[in-house]
């Protein structure tokens, strides 16, 4: 264990949901504005107000350097200094909030800083608002990122799912490292779906620039999407209903439907 100060402040970690401010639940504001410094990706920085970071210290790291920004924000808890870390979306899925578990654990700082975690509106909750009502029944979500996963065992995860006929969301769907992940995951649902299954691609959701598309799977184009972007694909009841993807609930078929 770590030779601590007397009294290690709080170590909350915020998620900013998809990237609107009016979007940011008031639990997260008051977080934020509790602490003195605040750690993130810089992109993830961008999406706060500026005048919400005046006079806190920031920690800003660039793609694939979590370790160290986590590490860095127990320190300055460790240290005394109330710290957010923030995550676009929610802080749990795919996030930060298991790393900084993690390194707590592995310094032996999970009974010595406090330690908190504050939801935010997640990227599948954002997409799917905007694409009309895909989630309504059993969904299943799997990043295509290969860089802390085998990519036989997204392949393996994927094609369950499919063949279970969950929804699928995917996150993570293409990067210029890994172009072809996103077909080979439309290739894998061609076996399970029809050809008229819808596919909502939504990129930036509610950012600048936020781009919508739903089309079917035999129209899908794997090429639009990048890691900016979260795409679902139907299951074997969702449809297009109008300009929206829809997958009933099942109450169509509840005894006692009424018109």
């Amino acid at each position: 264990m770590e030779d601590t100060p007397a009294s290690p402040a709080p170590l909350t970690v915020i998620g900013l949901g998809p990237g609107d401010a009016s979007l940011l639940t008031p639990e997260a504001r008051a977080a934020l504005e509790a602490c003195a410094c605040v750690a993130g990706y810089g992109l993830y920085l961008d999406l706060i107000p500026p005048e919400w970071l005046a006079g806190k210290r920031r920690i800003s790291s660039g793609m694939r350097q979590e370790r160290e920004r986590c590490a860095a924000a127990v320190d300055a808890a460790l240290a005394g200094e109330p710290t957010a870390l923030v995550s676009s979306g929610d802080a749990g899925i795919y996030a930060m909030a298991g790393l900084a578990l993690e390194i707590l654990e592995e310094r032996g700082l999970l009974e010595i800083v406090p330690f908190s975690v504050v939801p935010g509106v997640p990227a599948l909750c954002a997409a799917a608002a905007l694409l009309g009502a895909p989630l309504t029944h059993d969904f299943a979500c799997v990043s295509l990122s290969d860089l802390l996963t085998p990519l036989d065992r997204i392949r393996a995860r994927l094609s369950a799912a499919l063949e279970a006929d969950f929804v699928c969301v995917i996150y993570n769907p293409r990067s210029h490292g890994r172009p072809d992940h996103l077909g080979m995951a439309f290739d894998m649902a061609r076996k399970h779906r029809a050809p008229s299954c819808p596919v909502g691609m939504v990129r930036k959701a509610y950012r600048p620039g936020q781009e919508v598309i739903l089309t079917t799977l035999a129209e899908a184009d794997p090429r639009w999407a990048d890691m900016l972007s979260l795409v679902i694909i139907g299951n074997s009841e969702s449809r297009l209903a109008g300009p929206y993807m829809l997958t009933p609930r099942g109450y169509a078929r509840k005894p006692g439907k009424t018109a």
